[in-house]
């Protein structure tokens, strides 16, 4: 074993198994060998997203994961993706409240390459930034949030429901796309701090995993990794903690031109990493996870007052979950009158809990998502990072199954009566207004009141 390593555990379950590794500069390392098929998947998670950001400097997690796409000491402008892809291999980088990735899956014979190409811009990438790769890559960012925000129906909604839910001052007040205005207040400077900041080994994890060696797979590590130099300068994460129920309901109605009413909410849900997190994974998989779900059938096909319904758990760490509803009403539907069947609902199972049938469903339904995570070497990947990052310890993504298909009925029940109440959630309502009567409406004072939801990942921002 190269010096600088340490194995310090090793565990799995159902043939998946993982060990852990940490160089003298403190890049934690975590290992998984899957001979299945020939390819490898590299993963490396920063500790930092937009929940470590400062007011009037929103948006720079985002735009820095831009940046490191923009070249390194040893790869000029757009040289890791042409590498990587000219390799045979794929790519990307994602953003979220509490972290920020970058991975490759590659065939196995071009690891080497892979692993080069992330030291490399761990360890240089402040020799190739520069005003130019800024500006580019700022007006890349701003017309990725107005493509993807300001300018696609309902395209604001997650944005809202995070401001409402999360108050003012909070680490998870705003998403990860950030403000025009702060966008174009972020200067070369601020990048640059930011990187010598959070861009740091002791504030990484490193996963690869797929049909590997273990044993060049660390000496690699070592060769290209193990030569950064350490640096502590991170401050701790605000805190995100708040009472477990918001105390009454939060509202806002939004007048656009979108093409039906929609009643999005957002409730407050256990952290991830506690079973109470998993139980309310489950009542919402009950309640709206698919079209088998209590929702899809009463709204949409009972009742026929909704297109779509659906109901999802935004996992996080740091501050408490959030569930989310989303619910497209049909015709001249009013939403009041979908509200009154989703609060009669969420009653009835409060009180009565699911089936034994609804249980047997929902647990199947996240085992099968979560075996299909795993089943994946980028998948595998990315989830030894997420449990190292966030939970300490790698092996519990190798559990996760296990913990999800232990909880009771009378669990999944106490989350719904516990917290899917009126006065838990944040509510948007949105009114349909014909384009001539949006042209001439007033326009908001402050351009950050404009943000709202997705319906699609809500919690990440991607490189492209």
């Amino acid at each position: 074993m190269p010096m600088g390593h340490t194995a310090t555990d090793q565990a799995g379950t159902g043939g998946l198994t993982a060990t852990e590794h940490r160089l003298a500069n403190g890049l934690r390392v975590v290992l998984s060998e899957d001979h299945l098929t020939p390819v490898a998947a590299v993963c490396l998670w920063y500790d930092v997203g937009s929940r470590h950001e400062v007011k009037g400097r929103t948006g720079l997690a985002h735009l820095f994961e831009h940046l490191m796409f923009q070249g390194s000491g040893q790869v000029k402008g757009n040289g890791h993706f042409e590498l990587v892809q000219g390799a045979g291999g794929s790519l990307n980088g994602t953003t979220s409240f509490e972290r920020t990735n970058y991975f490759e899956t590659m065939p196995t014979h071009q690891l080497e390459l892979a692993l080069w190409l992330e030291a490399d811009r761990m360890g240089s990438l402040l020799a190739a930034l520069d005003d130019e790769s800024m500006e580019n890559q700022r007006d890349v960012v701003k017309n990725e949030r107005r493509q993807r925000y300001d300018n696609v129906p309902y395209g604001t909604a997650f944005e809202k429901l995070t401001a409402l839910a999360y108050p003012e001052g909070h680490p998870y007040h705003h998403t990860p796309i950030g403000s025009m205005a702060d966008l174009d207040a972020a200067t070369l400077e601020d990048a640059r701090a930011f990187f010598r900041t959070y861009y740091a080994p002791g504030n990484a994890v490193l996963s690869v995993v797929g049909d590997i060696d273990p044993e060049q797979t660390l000496a690699w590590i070592e060769k290209y990794f193990g030569s950064i130099a350490a640096h502590d300068g991170k401050p701790a994460p605000r805190d995100g903690s708040l009472p477990e129920v918001i105390g009454e309901q939060l509202r806002e109605i939004v007048e656009e031109e979108v093409p039906a009413r929609a009643l999005m909410a957002a409730y407050r849900l256990p952290h991830d990493g506690t079973r109470e997190a998993d139980a309310a994974d489950l009542a919402l998989t009950v309640l709206g996870g698919g079209e088998s779900s209590r929702l899809y059938n009463r709204l949409v096909r009972r009742d026929r007052t909704a297109v779509a319904a659906g109901f999802g758990l935004l996992r996080l760490a740091g501050a408490p979950s959030l569930g989310w509803l989303d619910v497209k009403t049909s015709g001249d539907v009013e939403v009041p009158v979908i509200e009154a069947a989703i609060d009669e609902e969420l009653a009835r199972f409060a009180a009565e809990g699911p089936t034994a049938e609804e249980m047997e469903r929902a647990q199947a339904q996240l085992e099968r998502e979560w075996l299909d995570r795993l089943g994946t070497v980028a998948g595998r990947a990315d989830e030894l990072c997420r449990y190292a990052v966030l939970f300490g310890d790698p092996q519990l993504a190798l559990t996760a199954v296990d913990r999800v298909l232990d909880v009771s009925a009378e669990e999944v029940q106490e989350a719904a009566k516990a917290r899917l109440r009126p006065d838990n959630r944040a509510v948007l309502v949105y009114e349909p207004v014909s384009p001539e009567t949006a042209e001439d409406a007033d326009p908001p004072e402050d351009p950050e009141a404009e943000a709202t939801v997705e319906a699609g990942d809500k919690n990440e921002e991607t490189a492209k």
